[in-house]
């Protein structure tokens, strides 16, 4: 019988290609108790999770471990978030842990991680999406509760940065079982009604539970469909929300929230003390460029009288002028040669010329100049043209060339 024989990194790196299939060992959260919990230079972080019945070793890199928001000690009961597969070289399987709670939040934690999977995949994250924030809003909602120590924080800020914005505030509860559809309901309030620019939405922090109506659904697709642009001020720096996520923009606290969503005044100030620096600067230049160049002006001749412009202008004419007769005389002479020149050369092609050397022209009756005795027959009559005269004779008889009479 035939056996495939495989190395042992082969089956490793197999049975981790198949857990890394399974589905069932993705996404998971874990409960148990921290053990042997080690922070290695490197940042990462290796423990072993233990509850009654068993282990299972986990590690978080330290891209993962710079986002817990508690410091896990040995001994403490914590929710692990991650997913299991083998690490080949020791062919032990490990949980890569992504996330981490204290026990007793557990349960919202897995219910988040759902919820913002699901709105992710449906793009209510998507960037796309986001609405740019007004540089100088006129109007901001305030959507958050009434007795709460945010409300007055924001307004202290936005007080302090832009005094020109109004707000309107919108009372809502911020915890408990009423506050996700009172909050849902004020944002589409706030669009049905324009009542601003710009929503702030949020509270001040707490615990998760305290946070969880801004991680509710129907809070989470009113910030969608918003058409008035939203920042998400809910909680600590650390907390996140579903809100977080699904606003145009996240501020780390309401405080945080009243500073993004206006311009500080003093700031502005500053920037036009700066521009007016500027036009200043720019008019005292064309300022004096303009004094320079009327300086230039009324240094002119024209400006000093007409009299010594017109007489600029004169000789400028005389020149001219003196300048186009001289360039007539120049050309009418070169056409005067050439008419010389052409006159010579028609006068020794004239007909008359060869006349008075002793030639003469015969012509028949109808004008038909003789050129040959083959052209010509007794009784022909002709017309013998001389330098100073013409003479009319008949043929008598026609000889060719001394070779005898041609008779007809």
């Amino acid at each position: 019988m035939n056996r495939q024989v495989i190395s042992v990194g082969q089956i490793n790196e197999y049975l981790r290609t198949v857990m890394d299939r399974d589905p069932n060992l993705q996404s998971l959260a874990i409960r148990g108790e921290i053990s042997n919990y080690k922070v290695y230079p490197s940042g990462h972080h290796y423990f072993t999770l233990k509850d009654e019945t068993g282990s299972l070793k986990c590690v978080m890199f330290r891209s993962y471990a710079g986002s817990l928001k508690f410091r896990p000690e040995n001994g403490m009961k914590i929710v692990a978030m991650g997913r299991i597969t083998v690490f080949p070289r020791d062919g032990a399987y490990q949980l890569y842990c992504t996330g981490m709670i204290p026990d007793g939040v557990g349960d919202l934690y897995v219910a988040f991680e759902q919820l913002k999977k699901r709105l992710q995949e449906q793009g209510l994250f998507d960037p796309a999406h986001k609405k740019p924030i007004p540089k100088y809003p006129g109007f901001i909602c305030i959507i958050t509760s009434e007795a709460g120590a945010a409300v007055h924080d924001m307004l202290r800020v936005l007080n302090k940065r832009y005094p020109l914005t109004k707000v309107r505030l919108l009372p809502v509860r911020v915890q408990g079982a009423e506050a996700p559809e009172e909050i849902a309901s004020a944002v589409r309030y706030a669009n049905y009604y324009q009542l601003g620019d710009l929503l702030i939405v949020g509270r001040g922090g707490g615990s998760m539970e305290d946070l969880w109506a801004f991680n509710d659904e129907r809070v989470a697709r009113a910030i969608y469909d918003s058409e008035i642009p939203v920042i998400s001020a809910v909680g600590h720096e650390p907390d996140i929300t579903i809100s977080d996520f699904v606003a145009d923009l996240r501020a780390a606290t309401p405080s945080n929230g009243a500073e993004l969503a206006v311009p500080d005044k003093e700031a502005l100030q500053q920037n036009l003390d700066g521009m007016l620096s500027s036009m200043q600067s720019v008019m005292v230049k064309r300022i004096l460029s303009a004094r320079r160049h009327l300086q230039v002006l009324s240094d002119s001749n024209a400006m000093k009288g007409p009299e010594a412009a017109i007489t600029i202008r004169r000789n400028n004419l005389q020149h001219l002028s003196q300048r186009l007769m001289a360039a007539e005389d120049r050309i009418t002479s070169r056409k005067r040669m050439q008419f010389s020149a052409c006159t010579a050369k028609l006068d020794a092609l004239s007909p008359l010329k060869v006349l008075s050397r002793g030639y003469a022209i015969t012509q028949k009756i109808d004008g038909t100049v003789l050129r040959s005795v083959t052209d010509a027959k007794p009784n022909d009559h002709l017309t013998i043209t001389l330098a100073d005269g013409k003479i009319s004779t008949v043929i008598e008889a026609v000889k060719e060339n001394e070779n005898g009479e041609i008779k007809f």
